[in-house]
């Protein structure tokens, strides 16, 4: 247990609603691991106070902060700087306190991409399903083009939604080739895709039943990543496992945006904060059913 003193740098997350967030285990978990005098709290902002929780920030000396819905776009207004990749996102998760300079960033992608390269998978020149269109297949879809995948298709339930973001990487990146429709997955060629990523809420908890296509027709080496973490095999992933395909949950993207969002706040060369992602995911394991 750790001993809180006048000099406890602390960290936050802010968002609404916050109560299920997970972000206080894998902060504080890393925090007690390498023995930092740190704390991390969870603030539930209601809407028209993030203003007044920016200024609060820097005035109590808060030395970084996650973000979470709804102000993951509007929080860029109330920032000094933010990063390329948050800039071609368009939002931000996470964010340094320097000196009272506000800089953002956006882990998301880099979570997801860190969690391929554990597992020795390489997306380029690759076809790539994304299932949603929200904020979390944003940040995904341009995080695909920018390790190079050779294509990327967008399906969602709101075919509107889908043709929005795939024209948004269309413009920012000319060189991939994207398309979009609806989750009867008309016109995708399924036996050419490498990897379904589902950006959607179908089949988190408690809602366990749902799934967001019918996985059918895909070639024998398919691999389907679903962003979800509660529960940790939902039943797309279930379904997928019967038919022999490999899967991956939400919990590798989870705790490595949270680790490279720490990598960003403690700025220190000798610690590798990847090397504490088994241990943090033991301890969300005994969290999450």
């Amino acid at each position: 247990m750790m001993n809180i003193t006048w000099d406890t740098d602390v960290y936050c997350l802010i968002g609404h609603p916050v109560s299920k967030s997970l972000s206080p285990v894998i902060h504080n978990s890393f925090f007690e691991l390498i023995d930092k005098n740190c704390l991390y709290l969870v603030f539930d902002v209601e809407e028209g106070n993030l203003k007044t929780i920016i200024d609060g920030i820097k005035v109590l000396n808060i030395k970084g902060f996650n973000v979470t819905l709804p102000y993951k776009i509007n929080i860029i207004d109330y920032l000094d700087e933010i990063s390329d990749e948050a800039k071609l996102i368009g939002a931000v998760n996470t964010v340094k306190n320097e000196r009272g300079k506000l800089i953002g960033y956006n882990t998301d992608g880099m979570g997801f991409i860190r969690s391929l390269h554990m597992m020795d998978l390489d997306i380029k020149n690759k076809n790539m399903l994304i299932l949603g269109a929200g904020g979390a297949a944003n940040a995904i879809a341009t995080t695909l083009a920018l390790n190079g995948a050779k294509k990327i298709y967008i399906n969602n339930r709101s075919i509107e939604s889908a043709k929005r973001l795939a024209e948004k990487i269309k413009y920012q990146f000319p060189n991939t080739l994207v398309e979009y429709g609806g989750v009867d997955l008309i016109g995708v060629k399924k036996e050419k895709i490498y990897m379904i990523i589902n950006c959607t809420s179908a089949g988190m908890y408690p809602n366990v039943d749902d799934i967001p296509i019918i996985l059918d027709g895909f070639s024998d080496d398919l691999i389907v990543y679903d962003l979800i973490y509660k529960p940790r095999n939902t039943k797309l992933l279930k379904v997928a496992q019967d038919k022999g395909y490999r899967t991956i949950n939400g919990l590798y993207m989870l705790i490595n945006q949270g680790l490279y969002s720490q990598k960003i706040w403690i700025d220190d060369e000798k610690c590798n904060v990847y090397n504490y992602f088994d241990e943090i995911r033991r301890v969300l394991e005994n969290d999450i059913e």
